[in-house]
Order: C-alpha cells, then structure tokens, then sequence
C-alpha cells in the first residue's frame, strides 16, 4: 500500500486547510446567525443552501470540462480560491438575509471554478495510491474544519454575539489559502493530454462502472441534505449555540483523524468496499439524529458521522478517478459534484420543507432508510 506523498499535495492540502479555517468559521454559525439574529425559518436556510449548492455544481460541471479541454488545472485553483476569498466576509459589512445569500452563492462560484481541476491534479500527482492521496488532502481540508469554528468560538466567548467580527475575522485564512496558491503547479506529465469532448460525447465514451457509480451517488446525495441541519437540530436538543457547534467541531476532528488511513485501506481492500460501509454509518447516524434526546448521544453521533465522511468524500472521488483516463478527469469529477450538487439542494430544500411541517425527525428518519438501502445496493454490486 503506496502513502508517498508529493509536495504539490501537500500545497493543495495546505490551501484547502486556511480556506476551510475560514469557511467553517462561518458555517456552523451562518444557519444560527439567519435563524436568531435575522430570523429566518428553516426552509429559507434550506434554500440558501441549495442555491448555494446548485450554483457550486453547475460551475464545477462546466470548469472540469474545460480544464480538460485546456489540460491546465492551476489557474482555475488561483481564480477559485481567490473569489471565495473576497466573497466570505460581505455579511460582516451588511447584515440582512440577501448579502448572505449573495456570499454563500458567491463562494460557491469560486468553489465550483476550482474544485474539478484540483481533484483532477490530485490525481494526476497519485500512483497507486489514489485514496491515500485523496485522503491526505481531505485531512488537512478537514483539520481547517475543525480550527476554524474553534477560532469563531473563542471569538464568540471574547465578543458574545458579535457574528459581524467573525464574518471580518475569516478573511484573514482565506488571503492566507490564496497565497500558497500561487506555488501551485500542474503536472508535466499530465498537463499536454488535452480532451476535446464535451459532456455528451464524454459520457457516450465513458466506462458503465463510471456511470453506474455516478448514478447511485447522486441518488444518496438527494437525502444527505447540508450539515446545517444537524447542527441546527443539536442546537434544539442541547439548548446552545455552543455546544452544536462544538459538535460539529468534534465531527471534523475524527473525519480529519480517519482520512488519510481509510484512504489507504480504500486503496488496499477497495474504493467500493470502503465507501458502502460509509454509508451504512451515514444511515446509522441519520437513525440517531431522527430519535435524539440523549445529549451525550451527540457526540457518539458526531463522531461515526465524521468515519462515514472519512469513509466516502475522497474515496468516492478516488474510485472516480481511477475508472477514468487522466486527460477526462476534469470532467468526470465535475459531472460527478455537479449532479451531487443538484441532489444536495433538492435534499436541503426539501428537509427544511418537512422539517418546519412535520418536525425534525421525519426527514432524519428518511435520509436513514434511503441511504441503508443505497448502501446494500453499492456492497453487492458486482462490476
């Protein structure tokens, strides 16, 4: 089992690690600054979330093509990441729901112009060890997710309430990310192939392992709906801001932890092995979350939550990368997170929707049934 890895990971993984300092510094206190300071209802939180997503996918679709099409994938890392850094801080200067909605959508474009190409020149950096790559850079990612609701915490204890100063706060790490961007290379060996199809042509031409895998983790993404809404409902059972958001911190410490060795097993036992048995986590936690009472519960939830994530974001990634030639990464991961996105936002939007009419275990207690089911599907599939 092959662990090497190269120096440009290790820059990407460090971008990716300011920028989520700065990103989770503002998401698990973004849905509690709409809901109490600007008092937003569940489904509007939904839909900013969904917008959000669907924008991110669209671009992410769109910009793995044409990184493809270029055979470059640094410049798209440059531009993304820059966008979402000028973008995050906007509700620190304006407080009202539409600048909110206006970051998160423009974050999201910059992640959707980056997001393809720097999967795809992970890739390009792996040999063999697919998932230990993938899983490295989802580590350090995830470390970032982890300090950075730390950092708006102690803010928050310093400054009770002051949500504008986190939102200025973040905008520290994010220059930060933007800068070791500018030491990111492509790949020699792989930035000369060049792919001139597009989507449809690159669809026809793809393997049926590629396209029955992107099918069944599109259909999971309709019912894993955003983290928002775990955080929210740890927020209803536990009565503090705090406390949920230290949940959510706990969650990204052990995803973090797990990362980089599931990456690993994925690459010795299996993408597909390692990625169903993420799943029967996920179904187990969303069981959890639909019957919570218990607040000691929350933290043995948040903590097999971060395994399922360990278990599925960069291994799903990983297994797509290994179907597919190195010249149709790009597009093979962008239509991958773009379908998924899409999938996200109807799922968010749609649990806000069942959340605010039938409570907050119904759409848990679905998300759990479809994804167990999803999860048998993906373990006995034969390819």
């Amino acid at each position: 089992m092959k662990m090497k890895i190269s120096k440009q990971v290790f820059i990407l993984g460090m971008v990716s690690l300011f920028t989520d300092i700065a990103s989770e510094m503002l998401y698990p206190v973004t849905p509690i600054f709409l809901t109490v300071v600007l008092g937003s209802s569940m489904a509007v939180v939904g839909l900013i979330e969904g917008i959000a997503e669907v924008t991110s996918g669209l671009l992410k679709g769109y910009f793995g093509n044409l990184s493809d099409k270029l055979g470059k994938r640094s410049i798209f890392v440059v531009f993304g990441y820059g966008i979402s850094a000028l973008a995050k801080s906007l509700p620190g200067i304006f407080q009202n729901i539409p600048v909110v909605l206006t970051s998160r959508v423009s974050d999201r474009i910059g992640k959707g112009i980056r997001t393809a190409p720097r999967d795809a020149l992970l890739a390009s950096h792996s040999n063999g060890n697919s998932g230990a790559v993938f899983g490295f850079h989802r580590a350090l990612d995830t470390l970032g997710a982890a300090i950075g609701p730390v950092l708006a915490l102690v803010l928050l204890n310093f400054y009770p309430n002051n949500f504008q100063l986190i939102f200025l706060a973040a905008f520290v790490p994010s220059v930060i990310a933007v800068v070791f961007t500018l030491f990111v290379k492509d790949n020699d060996a792989s930035s000369n192939e060049k792919s001139k199809k597009n989507y449809l042509e690159f669809w026809n031409s793809a393997p049926n392992q590629y396209k029955q895998v992107l099918v069944l983790i599109t259909i999971f993404s309709l019912v894993n709906s955003s983290d928002v809404f775990l955080i929210l409902k740890s927020q209803n059972i536990t009565q503090s801001s705090s406390l949920a958001i230290f949940g959510y911190v706990f969650y990204n410490i052990i995803y973090a932890i797990f990362s980089y060795p599931l990456g690993g097993l994925a690459d010795k036992y299996g993408k597909q092995k390692v990625f169903s048995f993420g799943l029967m986590i996920f179904s187990a936690v969303y069981f959890g979350f639909a019957f919570l009472s218990d607040i000691n519960l929350i933290w043995i939830l948040f903590a097999l939550y971060g395994i399922y994530a360990a278990s599925t974001e960069g291994v799903s990634k990983a297994w797509i990368s290994d179907l597919i030639p190195s010249e149709q990464r790009g597009s093979a991961i962008g239509l991958l997170t773009m379908l998924s996105s899409f999938s996200v936002m109807l799922g968010s939007f749609l649990t806000g929707i069942l959340w605010d009419r039938f409570g907050s275990s119904f759409p848990f207690l679905l998300s759990a049934i479809l994804s167990l089911l999803i999860a048998m599907i993906i373990h006995f599939k034969k390819y």
